[in-house]
């Protein structure tokens, strides 16, 4: 297990574009993956695209090609090569035999952010459990070049297929007790869910691409003092913090981890616990970068995940962020097209928040209602049945019955017919 910095200071990145992907698409992703090595610290140290015909087994590219990227890539003082194609674990070793520098891929550029900024129990044995799963196949890799890759850091403790084999065995023992732990936490946050969905509070999961503004709307709207940066993944653990709405409501609001193009399928797997918010949430708020030019794409992405997940039919209310970075036809553009549960809207400068709240009301006043009931003193069975199924905002003990107003999901009703008013 290596983290890029400090032993790689600068990169040298490769894009690989396969038909029929266009030279743009394939150039933005080049522009992502700068993006998300930049977030590890390290250096730029130079990019190619290479438009690849057919798929070579050594190298992915043609041997000739990858003579350039090697000059090229130690003539920029480059210590590592990122592809943003993911390489097979043979060819990690070929380009990183052949280069005598460290060479690398997308996918684990992406579980060392992850290994970084994960904080919560479950979120560090997600991403263990994801990079042994990685790491698992690239174990002959990991003894044969460590002296190459990323400065040889760690101790080479030999080689040989004997030893490969004790250290296999190692790591699927460390992934089945991981495995057994991660489960364990997640059983413990199934239970505090419970409890906290005990009342009928609704529950809003706000989703998006990486570096969309989510964690930004959460502070913008209950001051949730949440880290927000300008960073590709800066949040990976769930938070959950209380918004109360213009009609006296409240809503459940979690942030969750932002999604990514070719995000790595073991960490889809890894993190549908921690995206299980979005599963179980009545609402999804979809922050959406407007003033991106490929957040269509970034729409596209975050939908695909959310239907893998399993959270593809939930009610969706789009909100359009970083609506102050357009220009003004544009955005008189964007307001003439707006539509229902659509949200034009700035964190920065909180335009948008009143109608994003005004919304967010309208969509989740079905499940509940604020009510009045009027118990008498002879049914404390039910001002007790209130007091755990209704949030309740007021209680007053009166000669006759126990007043209490709350916020009651409709579903349990007739429970309190007779004694129950709609406010």
């Amino acid at each position: 297990m290596h983290d890029l910095k400090p032993e790689a200071e600068k990169a040298y990145l490769v894009g690989i574009q396969t038909h029929p992907e266009s030279e743009e698409h394939a150039l933005s992703m080049l522009a992502e993956l700068r993006e998300l090595v930049a977030s590890l610290g390290v250096e730029f140290g130079g990019q190619t695209l290479v438009r690849l015909r057919e798929h070579n087994s050594h190298f992915l590219i043609g041997s000739g090609k990858a003579e350039e990227i090697i000059e090229a890539a130690k003539a920029a003082g480059a210590k590592l090569i990122v592809f943003d194609q993911e390489l097979s674990p043979a060819q990690q070793r070929n380009w990183e035999k052949a280069a005598g520098l460290g060479v690398t891929d997308r996918q684990e550029v992406i579980l060392d952010i992850f290994g970084q900024r994960a904080h919560s129990r479950e979120a560090v044995l997600q991403v263990e459990l994801a990079r042994l799963e990685y790491e698992l196949p690239r174990l002959k890799r990991a003894w044969t070049h460590l002296d190459r890759q990323r400065g040889g850091g760690s101790t080479q403790r030999g080689e040989g297929e004997l030893q490969i084999e004790l250290d296999s065995r190692m790591v699927r023992d460390k992934i089945a007790r991981t495995k057994r732990e991660l489960l364990e936490v997640i059983q413990q946050r199934s239970t505090q869910r419970k409890q906290r969905l005990r009342k009928p509070v609704p529950v809003a999961a706000i989703v998006g691409y990486t570096n969309a503004g989510k964690s930004s709307l959460l502070n913008t709207l209950t001051h949730a003092g949440v880290l927000a940066e300008n960073k590709l993944f800066a949040t990976l653990d769930p938070t959950v913090r209380r918004l109360e709405l213009p009609d006296g409501r409240e809503v459940l609001l979690s942030d969750t981890v932002g999604f990514i193009r070719r995000l790595p399928h073991g960490l889809i797997d890894a993190f549908k616990a921690t995206l299980e918010e979005a599963v179980l949430a009545d609402v999804l708020l979809h922050v959406v970068d407007i003033s991106n030019p490929e957040h269509e794409e970034h729409i596209a992405t975050t939908k695909a995940v959310l239907a893998e997940i399993g959270a593809g039919d939930k009610p969706v209310l789009m909100v359009c962020n970083k609506a102050d970075l357009l220009e003004p036809d544009e955005r008189a553009r964007r307001l003439a097209l707006g539509t229902a549960h659509t949200v034009l809207l700035s964190t920065k400068t909180g335009e948008g928040i009143p109608q994003l709240l005004h919304e967010l009301t309208h969509m989740v006043q079905d499940e509940t209602r604020v009510v009045e009931v009027r118990i008498p003193h002879s049914r404390f069975d039910l001002v007790a049945r209130f007091h755990s199924q209704a949030r309740v905002q007021e209680e007053e003990f009166l000669d006759e019955v126990v007043r209490l107003k709350g916020v009651l999901d409709m579903r349990f009703a007739n429970v309190f017919n007779g004694f129950l008013t709609v406010l």
